[in-house]
């Protein structure tokens, strides 16, 4: 959910309230205060904000402290000012992204509040990268996996422009975010956009911004994707699905590598990797004229191909384990899968991907909240037509993998939040007691046997961690 606190700082309390007005009307949380009352504590008690606006300050000297007061608190927040120059459209301040004109209008503060979306997005989704082995849907070993990440490592120092094939869910952004992180540019902003869920009218606009009067409802002047994306990655998202006439017209920013908003005669030069994704068939795109030819082979610099998750199932063990380790960070509760669950779902086609993959462990979390699901548990789709599930027939090592109690990999990651291993070694040794139990009927003797121990042992584990109920003692 979009987050829609905003901290106006004005010594001005009547413009303030105003505005504070009309931001709580369009539904923002609004606190607005002063720079003597001012403290940082307030970022860390109500944040994060969405935006910051600053009106007038008692001194420039205050202004410039409380600047950088602020960024130290919060140095993804996106900060405007206030100015009643009607023909001020950009700030020079260091640290201030946009400028609110005084009076007051919706379209403007609305315009404003959008920058701000995408600005701190792209600060945030930059700061908080990880490797690439961690990334979800580049966790794995093989052989196909570490290609892209070859590709990824050869081509990320480049400003080459990269085009990204291969089914829905595969993972095409995260490989443009890693190209992004990898780059010189990673402190600048990485900028998606969807050129298929935008309409075809506004999706120029959207692109190379407009000016006041450029068409209808176009009250104030609006920088567009290739603008935020300075000194960045644009990332376009499936760009078979732009329309003909905006293919020209992309073409010409590629070439040229200046933009003109709409409504404008005045060129902009940009400095901008663009790294573009789709799911369609480009070259079948092109002989049925649904593409240009010419736009096909400036993209197509550096092809990276996604290869779909049923071509690559030995990872879906490390991905599993990847995803529960997410949904655990972010305090959204855990689930474990037996591996006999973890070989059925290896066994699955996945038309959807890794995005589906994801979207199950989701609902298993919520469906068994920190349990341990079983082939039985999972949902008919993806369990096996027989209802037993057999070990894959691909590499060793990835049964190996499959084999792990609780759906880990054999080289499992410590959380970022750390670990209780006690607990955690605990947990996993009642689940594999239960598990041999289950599989020797409760005969402690069998089950004794699957675990390569003493059945004195075994009993006094049972007794240790309670299991001895419902369990034969011969």
């Amino acid at each position: 959910m979009q987050n829609n606190k905003i901290l106006i700082i004005d010594a001005d309390s009547a413009r303030g309230e105003q505005l504070q007005e009309i931001l709580t009307f369009i539904e923002y949380d609004v606190t607005l205060t002063n720079a003597d009352e001012f403290s940082t504590e307030m970022l860390s008690q109500s944040g994060p904000f969405h935006a910051l606006i600053l009106g007038e300050q008692p001194t420039e000297q205050r202004r410039t402290e409380l600047l950088e007061q602020i960024s130290n608190a919060d140095s993804n927040l996106p900060k405007f000012t206030i100015s009643a120059k009607s023909d001020e459209t950009q700030s020079d301040e260091p640290g201030i992204i946009g400028i609110i004109q005084y009076p007051f209008k919706h379209s403007n503060i609305n315009s404003a509040l959008h920058n701000a979306q995408v600005y701190r997005e792209s600060k945030e989704q930059s700061a908080s990268q990880r490797p690439v082995e961690l990334f979800r849907s580049l966790v794995g070993s093989s052989r196909k996996v570490q290609e892209i990440r070859r590709l990824v490592e050869q081509v990320a120092e480049s400003d080459a422009t990269v085009l990204i094939l291969g089914e829905s869910g595969t993972g095409k952004e995260v490989v443009a975010r890693n190209i992004h992180y990898y780059s010189n540019r990673r402190n600048k902003p990485f900028v998606p956009i969807n050129c298929g869920a935008i309409p075809a009218e506004l999706l120029e606009s959207e692109l190379f911004g407009h000016e006041k009067g450029a068409f209808t409802g176009a009250i104030s002047a609006r920088q567009g994707r290739f603008e935020m994306a300075e000194g960045g990655t644009l990332f376009l998202d499936e760009i078979g699905d732009m329309p003909l006439t905006m293919q020209v017209k992309l073409l010409r920013v590629l070439q040229e590598r200046v933009i003109e908003r709409v409504g404008s005669t005045k060129s902009i030069k940009i400095d901008v990797r663009v790294v573009a994704a789709t799911h369609r068939n480009l070259e079948e795109q092109i002989a049925a004229n649904k593409f240009r030819e010419d736009l096909y082979y400036r993209l197509n610099v550096f092809p990276i191909e996604m290869p779909p998750l049923r071509e690559r199932i030995e990872d879906i063990p490390l991905l599993i384990n990847e995803l529960i380790s997410r949904i655990e960070h972010e305090k959204r509760g855990s689930v474990r899968l037996t591996p006999a669950s973890v070989m059925a779902l290896c066994q699955f086609k996945w038309a959807g991907n890794v995005r589906e993959l994801a979207n199950l462990i989701e609902r298993l979390a919520i469906l068994f909240p920190f349990g341990l699901v079983d082939v039985q548990d999972l949902p008919e789709k993806f369990r096996p037509e027989n209802g037993v599930a057999t070990a894959p027939v691909y590499a060793d090592t990835v049964a190996a993998v499959a084999a792990v109690p609780e759906g880990l990999s054999s080289d499992a990651r410590l959380p970022r939040d750390g670990i209780d291993l006690k607990e955690h070694l605990n947990n996993m040794e009642i689940s594999l007691i239960r598990q041999a139990l289950s599989e020797a009927d409760g005969v402690v003797a069998h089950a004794a046997k699957l675990l390569n121990m003493r059945r004195t042992t075994l009993v006094e584990k049972l007794r240790k961690y309670g299991l001895n109920r419902n369990v034969e003692a011969s």
